[in-house]
């Protein structure tokens, strides 16, 4: 029990330092804009698995450079988190696509077929001012 604890709270540690350094420190224009939306964390710590969602790619083949680049960065970034950590060693960053969104838009379409695809969402409102 207060393995996994320590996991969760060492994965939520880890997902706004992450995201912080990646949108401060990274400046690969490949990654685009990107978002830290979960992070597993194996039980002893060794391993660290970092979901993110790129901003306008739909699906894991068109985020794939962003992950490449991501990846290829993922030692620089554990070593400038394993500066400032209070912890005894830094897990090893992996970053995966999140499809959850991408799962959630496709479900939302399919609940609302009279909707467009691109025009989802909350926030949403048809200004009447304007026409066609």
């Amino acid at each position: 029990m207060a393995l996994e604890q320590r996991a969760s709270r060492v994965g939520s540690h880890l997902q706004r330092e992450v995201g912080a350094l990646i949108h401060r420190e990274l400046r690969d224009p490949r990654i685009g804009s990107v978002s830290v939306v979960g992070v597993d964390v194996s039980r002893d710590l060794s391993h660290a698995n970092i979901y993110v969602t790129v901003l306008g790619c739909e699906d894991a083949e068109a985020a794939a450079p962003s992950l490449v680049a991501l990846n290829g960065a993922s030692g620089h970034l554990r070593s400038r988190m394993a500066a400032t950590a209070e912890l005894r060693a830094m897990p090893r960053l992996r970053f995966f696509y999140d499809r959850g969104v991408s799962n959630g838009r496709r479900v939302e379409a399919l609940m609302r077929p009279d909707m467009p695809p691109d025009v989802s969402g909350p926030g949403y409102a048809i200004d009447s001012r304007v026409s066609s």
